[in-house]
């Protein structure tokens, strides 16, 4: 018997306007469903189930039915590195209760979706392009069954794929979301094409599978400060703690240098003049501006390129994980994306 993960009271935060010009309401219903919500548990509206790449590799997929009330169209999530759905279960059944058809995806290697490297924990991949190539076969299958308008989603590295996957014209979604997306590595202040040299350098230097970086002075455990990087809610964290005790496939450390060429690379190419330039569909970026994990100035710069992008910014109340984050702020994270796929997808 696993133990226990203690749940923590985290204590509302005072918030900073958004930059969108106005504060967003939250009703008393909408505070009720997070409080009812059990983040612990699959929800029984929810089907999980696996779906097979074109080479046979099984990916791990979690879908809800046609909501009850009149479908507004489908939305499909894609996490981060390291990430598994069961850490947004609270937002995907949100979105689910706001009228869509909602379907989560697993990244090859990575969660329950098998692993690329030498080991359990280290995150590896030769090259973002097969998750490009992923992401493009399944949208073809579940955009043709799933009810319009599409969405797509993703947070970190799932927002950074499902950009590029848009900017190269592999899916073509109604709408895109990306929550803190990774457009760009930390620190700022080190220019990319170092970085990528340097992250060259290491996968020639030995096996670019083996971690980049140290996961814990204790083998097994997350590091300390981790928390800190990612959310101020101490609750929402430990439930990732949970999960990981109850389902042990979803354990994922630090990414292989092999992660950390192919993600410069990949973020060059979202670089190239041009690329973003080309994307004529509705973006909403919402981003940290205290941002441990990816860059923030970053997300600014990709915001002022897309030709029609809307960017939200979070300043010292939120960490990266804002829809984790503590009620106040990811209630306004969940009403700006609400607001802004009501007005763009509006009939």
């Amino acid at each position: 018997m696993p133990p226990k993960i203690p749940r923590v009271s985290a204590s509302d935060e005072d918030l900073l306007k958004s930059n969108h010009g106005q504060e967003v309401g939250i009703s008393h219903a909408e505070r009720a469903e997070t409080l009812a919500f059990d983040r612990r548990a699959i929800p029984s509206d929810a089907c999980e189930s696996r779906w097979l790449a074109p080479d046979g590799h099984a990916l791990r997929r979690i879908d809800w039915p046609e909501p009850g009330k009149e479908a507004r169209g489908s939305l499909l999530f894609l996490p981060g590195r390291g990430d598994a759905y069961e850490k947004y279960l609270e937002t995907l059944d949100h979105w689910f209760r706001q009228g869509w058809r909602v379907t989560a995806l697993d990244w090859r290697g990575q969660a329950g979706s098998g692993r690329l490297g030498n080991d359990a924990v280290t995150g590896h991949v030769d090259d973002f392009a097969y998750w490009v190539a992923d992401l493009s076969a399944f949208w073809r299958e579940w955009s043709a069954e799933q009810p319009g308008p599409h969405v797509l989603a993703g947070h970190s590295m799932g927002g950074h794929l499902a950009l590029r996957a848009v900017a190269e014209t592999a899916v073509r979604p109604d709408a895109l979301v990306l929550s803190a997306p990774m457009l760009g590595f930390l620190p700022g202040w080190l220019p990319d094409a170092v970085k990528h040299l340097a992250a060259r350098l290491m996968c020639r230097l030995g096996d670019p599978r083996r971690p980049a970086w140290r996961w814990s002075e204790k083998p097994g455990q997350l590091p300390e400060g981790r928390a800190a990087l990612l959310t101020h809610d101490a609750d929402r964290y430990s439930d990732e703690l949970w999960w990981r005790l109850q389902r042990p496939e979803l354990v994922m450390g630090p990414g292989s240098w092999g992660w950390v060429r192919a993600g410069l690379a990949s973020i060059a190419a979202l670089d190239r003049h041009g690329a973003l330039e080309a994307v004529d569909l509705p973006v909403l970026l919402l981003s940290v501006s205290g941002d441990a994990l990816v860059s923030a100035p970053a997300i600014g710069r990709a915001a002022r390129r897309l030709p029609r992008s809307e960017h939200v910014i979070f300043g010292p109340e939120a960490h990266h994980e804002v829809l984790r984050e503590t009620d106040p702020v990811r209630e306004r994270a969940l009403a700006a994306i609400d607001d802004f796929l009501d007005r763009v997808l509006a009939p």
